[in-house]
């Protein structure tokens, strides 16, 4: 099959590669450059986990192909902390506020928490709520995740 080359930065790091035009930048992101922390839920962008910032926008990464990414700044939840122990707000608050269980669902979670923060630093439950509506996590009721927004959006500023 023929690969197109792409240019894309990931998490800081600029990438020159070739990939299949028909490659998923989930599995772009997990398989070629090593982005983990990425996870594949659906393959249907039905729950959200693969979410990733694209441009800072939150896109579901198995709904857009690798190239579609050509020119563009991709940021994983890998991405967001500064070091080991320097935490993103978001990541801080998922951990404070026990916003996981499993986890399976938390790095897409966090990925559209900081894009929810970013267009309304101060959002109400119900604003929380339909902020993330496209992100499901299948072990808790939510509670614990809003609180973990709410909490993030203090750490980065806002008002409770």
């Amino acid at each position: 099959m023929t690969h197109i080359p792409i240019n894309v930065t990931v998490d800081g790091i600029e990438y020159d590669v070739e990939v299949e035009p028909r490659r998923l930048l989930v599995h772009f992101l997990r398989e070629d450059i090593g982005r983990v922390g990425t996870v594949v839920g659906c393959d249907t962008s039905n729950c959200g986990a693969c979410t990733v910032l694209l441009d800072g926008q939150s896109v579901k990464s198995c709904s857009i192909l690798a190239v579609q990414a050509d020119g563009h700044t991709v940021l994983t939840v890998q991405g967001l902390a500064e070091g080991e122990h320097n935490w993103h707000p978001v990541q801080t608050a998922f951990k404070e506020c026990h916003g996981l269980q499993c986890g399976y669902c938390t790095p897409g979670m966090v990925m559209a928490t900081v894009d929810l923060l970013g267009e309304n630093p101060n959002p109400t439950e119900i604003e929380i709520r339909e902020g993330l509506e496209g992100n499901l996590c299948r072990c808790t009721g939510y509670h614990n995740i809003v609180k973990s927004v709410q909490y993030a959006a203090e750490l980065m500023g806002g008002t409770k």
